[in-house]
């Protein structure tokens, strides 16, 4: 049985404006905010979400270290046994508008007791197959283990090691 290798994708871009109130998803689709709230430290993002898996998102963009956490309000039947997704990226602040490059890693996190690290592999094939160069590619692994090292060390609590680190998050 040969192991399934990852499908090489470009990274995901996308573009917050805060002007316009809108989220430019990875595939061009625009979606109205409802609410965006800047911090020195990262912004706030919340909108309604027509996926047929969840209906809300919320996330907090910290550029600083690397991260974009969010809430899913999944729908009844999709409910996930994780409370954050953490996409591990570049992120950017602009005077009005803020964008982000995903660099593939990601975390679940399950408060109070676990963090599980995904997509390696898509990192490997992507640092491999030249998408990302080798200083992005280990910039992500760092940031991806600096986080999980901080929510750990914080008894798997995200906004517990956010607030140590100054950056208080708020959600809905």
């Amino acid at each position: 049985m040969s192991e399934e290798r990852p499908h090489i994708h470009r990274p995901k871009v996308e573009t917050f404006d805060i002007a316009a109130r809108t989220n430019v998803d990875p595939k061009g689709f625009v979606r109205p905010v409802e609410h965006y709230r800047e911090e020195p430290w990262g912004l706030y993002m919340a909108r309604h979400a027509d996926h047929p898996q969840f209906h809300y998102l919320e996330s907090w963009i910290i550029p600083e270290l690397g991260i974009r956490a969010s809430i899913f309000h999944f729908t009844p039947e999709h409910v996930r046994d994780w409370d954050f997704y953490v996409d591990i990226g570049e992120f950017t602040r602009g005077e009005h508008v803020w964008t982000s490059e995903d660099h593939y890693l990601d975390l679940a996190v399950q408060t109070g007791h676990s963090i599980e690290l995904l997509d390696v592999d898509e990192l490997l094939e992507a640092n491999a197959a030249g998408i990302l160069d080798p200083k992005t590619s280990e910039r992500a692994m760092l940031n991806a283990a600096r986080a999980i090292d901080g929510i750990a060390a914080h008894g798997h609590h995200l906004d517990a090691w956010l607030g140590a680190l100054g950056m208080s998050v708020t959600w809905r």
